[in-house]
This record gives C-alpha cells, sequence and structure tokens, in this order.
C-alpha cells in the first residue's frame, strides 16, 4: 500500500472514531433537586392530598422539562414508575429516607434517590392508601424495620408490579396508623 493511501486510511479511521466518541457521549446533566411537599399538593395517580396521610412520599423530576409528580405514597409512585410508558423515562426519584424522619408526617429534609433506596414491602406500617412500602437510604435501616414491623427488604430494581398488587389493596385504608 502507498504512503498516500495509507494517510487517507488513517486519517478516515479517526474522523470515524473521534465522530462515534462524540456522537455517543450522552451530555451528563446535574440531577435535579428534591421539590418540597406543599401543603395542598395532590396525588399524581390518585388526587389525594399528600399531607394528609403518614408514611413515605415519592416524586418523580423528568429531566426534559423539570416537569414534577407528587405522589402520596411509595407505592402510588411506584404503580406510575413501573408502568410500560414510564418505566424507560429519564426521570429523577425521590422517597424519604424513613430512618431519618417521623413516620406520621415525613421531613422533605429526608428525601433520597429512590432508586439508591432499600424498601420493606408487606410491613404492618400503613400509609396513605392503606399498605405501603417502608423506603430507606441504607439496607440495614431496612432490616431492622423489617425486623420490627413485618415484610421483606429489597432493592428498587427488585421490586415490581406484583410486589404491589399482593397483599396492598390499592384502595384499603383499614387500620391505617396515625
Amino acid at each position: 500500500m502507498n504512503p498516500t493511501k495509507l494517510n487517507w486510511l488513517l486519517a478516515a479511521l479517526a474522523a470515524i472514531t473521534l465522530t462515534a466518541c462524540s456522537g455517543n457521549e450522552e451530555q451528563t446533566m446535574a440531577q435535579p433537586e428534591p421539590v418540597h411537599f406543599k401543603s395542598g399538593d395532590e396525588c399524581h395517580v390518585c388526587g389525594m392530598m399528600i399531607d394528609n396521610f403518614p408514611g413515605p412520599k415519592g416524586e418523580a423530576i423528568t429531566e426534559k422539562n423539570q416537569h414534577v409528580r407528587k405522589f402520596c405514597s411509595t407505592r402510588d409512585m411506584f404503580a406510575w414508575a413501573l408502568q410500560p410508558e414510564n418505566v424507560n423515562r429519564n426521570h429523577t426519584l425521590y422517597v424519604h429516607d424513613m430512618a431519618e424522619t417521623e413516620w406520621a408526617s415525613p421531613d422533605d429534609t429526608s428525601l433520597i434517590d429512590a432508586r439508591e433506596a432499600f424498601y420493606v414491602v408487606g410491613s404492618s406500617r400503613k400509609g396513605a392508601m392503606g399498605p405501603t412500602l417502608a423506603s430507606f437510604g441504607n439496607q440495614a435501616d431496612a432490616g431492622g424495620f423489617a425486623a420490627e414491623h413485618g415484610g421483606e427488604v429489597l432493592a428498587y430494581s427488585e421490586i415490581t408490579m406484583d410486589h404491589l398488587n399482593t397483599g396492598m389493596a390499592m384502595h384499603s385504608m383499614d387500620g391505617m396508623d396515625h
């Protein structure tokens, strides 16, 4: 192969490599900050007033337009997030770290990344709409809660619609703890 063709080939490979690298890089956007719950906020799923109920709450913030959806419970947040049209959406999810706040009235300074949290499914503690998923920033706190209140500890990626439907009646408010 003559030097001109070799140089041309090397230049073409370099251009393709540079184009491929720059074309596939995702712009890294800063994760949006959680939005505090306010009196009068309504749940995106059920329409209930969020501040009327105990237990962890959730919220979803779409990356594209920063639209905030708030949920009266982690159960409703998962019911929304696990819908086929939402599973692959580019959004940030937050939940309360229940090791850092009171069950009766969670403090918004304890909101954590929902995808990094651990959840207790099937505990005796109730939230809005009855049974809910207790959310924690670390597995040890979730395990301690499960030992005291029952339930199974799961990571975000392990939660399925079956967990929401089994033993978690959508509109049952029997035995709600305040």
